[in-house]
């Protein structure tokens, strides 16, 4: 017997989107996401909403609606380059955005995108401590990997990549299921009207969107998916599975059965 874990619903294809900063611009990025079902994870300052900015920044009144089908994922409330602050004030910083956040949208925020892509091995090991489940850096990993250290997650491409759609190729005609692939892009919605090129994004949601062997997913769902995976018992001779956490882990036997493992559940892998 053969076991692989898969994404949800047997795939083996992930795709993601995190765009930072809380710009009125995601008004319309989301709009262009939801024709699509492609899901995004946003990344605010809660300390620079109500401030006089050019462009404006998404209203408090309005972060709860807008972002409802996606993550909202802390960005520090006033987006210092952390790496050159104290820690008292690095961990200030992150649990203000954070419980402000929580506090507009009634969910737990557990996520982080390092502002200016500013990090250092004690923010990492602090924001640990700190509850955040994951951080998205700058450099760019064209390799399509799920991340090694969560804390340190390299997108795939920024949306202005002058390849994007060339990746966009390869990962939507990639078939080897071998492999667990996860494409990850990142931007600001603001530089599409800084560049007047909103069909970029237009283009590739198109693309991507409304592939069955797709798994479309906010950071969060991918890395609490993948905790829950690595969180299987399996029998010594791996043919019975235990899962103990609450949402189901999928699994492919023999390449070709796939078998939803339920939470909470023991499934004999045979039947």
């Amino acid at each position: 017997m053969k076991v692989y874990i898969c994404f949800p619903e047997g795939k083996a294809k992930a795709l993601t989107m995190s765009y930072d900063d809380g710009k009125i611009q995601d008004e319309r990025l989301i709009e262009i996401f939801d024709k699509y079902g492609i899901k995004g994870t946003f990344n605010l300052n809660y300390g620079l909403m109500e401030l006089e900015q050019n462009p404006p920044r998404i209203g408090r009144d309005k972060i709860k609606e807008l972002y409802r089908n996606h993550e909202v994922a802390t960005h520090c409330t006033t987006h210092p380059t952390i790496a050159r602050c104290p820690l008292v004030e690095v961990a200030q910083e992150i649990l203000d955005d954070r419980k402000g956040l929580e506090a507009l949208t009634g969910k737990l925020v557990r996520g982080h995108a390092y502002p200016n892509g500013s990090y250092s091995e004690e923010i990492k090991q602090l924001f640990r401590q700190l509850g955040i489940a994951y951080g998205r850096v700058v450099g760019a990993k064209a390799d399509y990997e799920l991340p090694t250290d969560p804390l340190e997650w390299h997108p795939t491409c920024h949306h202005n990549d002058p390849e994007l759609m060339k990746k966009a190729e390869f990962f939507a005609n990639f078939k080897k299921r071998q492999y667990l692939k996860l494409m990850y892009v990142w931007g600001h919605s603001y530089e599409f009207d800084n560049a007047n090129n909103w069909e970029v994004i237009e283009e590739f949601c198109k693309y991507m969107g409304g592939r069955e062997d797709i798994w479309y997913a906010t950071n969060i769902e991918i890395i609490d998916y993948m905790d829950a995976a690595k969180n299987l018992k399996f029998s010594g001779n791996y043919e019975m599975v235990y899962n103990p956490s609450a949402a189901s882990v999928w699994l492919n036997v023999d390449d070709g059965k796939y078998v939803e493992v339920k939470g909470g559940t023991t499934v004999d892998l045979n039947q």
